[in-house]
């Protein structure tokens, strides 16, 4: 199954097959620019976007991603791209588009 990433406020589409990547590796797709200084393992917490729609397309915030992005004192909305797989539809946003 597809799904379609929409990147805010660059207005850059992706399709991507459900699951098949994270939303820091579409993001990287797309050919937008992340950070990441922990090679996706979670722990930077610098990949840090808003989901603006199609929350309910991702699995629910873990105890260690809540962790993680408490300790790197990054806004709790923000859902770390590198623990995010879409499974449907989503827009997503980061100001540095």
């Amino acid at each position: 199954m597809k799904c379609t990433l929409k990147f805010l406020p660059s207005e850059r589409t992706l399709e991507i097959e459900a699951g098949e990547m994270t939303l820091l590796e579409a993001t990287r797709e797309a050919g937008l620019p992340i950070a990441s200084a922990c090679g996706q393992n979670g722990a930077c917490a610098r990949c840090g976007l808003d989901v603006i729609s199609g929350i309910d397309a991702i699995e629910e915030e873990s105890e260690r991603e809540a962790r993680i992005k408490e300790r790197n004192r990054i806004d709790p909305e923000l859902r770390l791209a590198c623990r995010v797989r879409p499974t449907r539809d989503m827009t997503v946003r980061a100001t540095y588009w």
